[in-house]
């Protein structure tokens, strides 16, 4: 069974491959490209996605990217990742997270994504991605709805529910057997006793039908 993290490896390679067919089927406007949910188990490390489409390269001096975090849509957003012209992608000293966010995407493939580290059930919330790539004139974001839970749900075990189907159909199959028989049974005794009635009155009658035929005769 696949792991969290390879799981989320496997979504930024999709959005990847995403991004290379975008390109080559021409360029239309600025995107962003983020998972709408996220689930993260406590305590584990994950990655954050986050991937962008631009009709542009990428131009250092004028690019501009920001991560933020706010616990709701009404709450004030706090930036703990952003791009610095001089030293490149650098966290923001926060309180939430510590050193506990590093990024791990790549500028040169428009991967902007992060890994959060010792995932807190405090992480929870909603994840910002800004992006900015002049010429484009268009800010792109992207917002994840990020969840911390304390336990995965166990796998679905196929093989446990057929069996638990066949033995259910075998006992409703016998069942359904054995009133039909109890009905037979019971339907065949009624005929016997039917058949002995008719027997004893026919057995009853013969005498009084000899009686009558001697009283006839001269």
């Amino acid at each position: 069974m696949s792991s969290p993290q390879q799981e989320r490896r496997s979504g930024v390679q999709l959005v990847s491959a995403l991004l290379l067919l975008l390109s080559l089927s021409g360029c239309l406007s600025m995107d962003v490209l983020v998972p709408n949910d996220i689930n993260a188990l406590n305590g584990t490390t994950i990655i954050i996605p986050c991937t962008f489409t631009s009709c542009y390269k990428i131009d250092l001096t004028k690019f501009a990217m920001n991560w933020t975090y706010q616990e709701t849509l009404n709450n004030t957003e706090e930036k703990f990742m952003t791009y610095d012209k001089k030293k490149g992608m650098q966290p923001v000293p926060s309180n939430r997270f510590g050193e506990r966010v590093v990024f791990s995407g790549n500028l040169d493939k428009n991967d902007l994504s992060i890994t959060l580290q010792d995932v807190q059930l405090e992480d929870e919330g909603i994840y910002n991605c800004y992006v900015r790539n002049p010429p484009d004139r268009i800010q792109g974001h992207g917002l994840i709805n990020f969840n911390v839970v304390t336990e995965l749900p166990p796998p679905r075990d196929s093989t446990i529910a057929v069996a638990i189907g066949a033995s259910v159909g075998g006992a409703l199959a016998l069942l359904i057997l054995s009133m039909v028989v109890v009905k037979c049974l019971r339907r065949h005794r009624k005929q016997e006793l039917i058949s002995e009635e008719k027997m004893e009155e026919e057995g009853k009658l013969e005498p009084e039908a000899v009686a009558e035929e001697g009283t006839k005769l001269p």
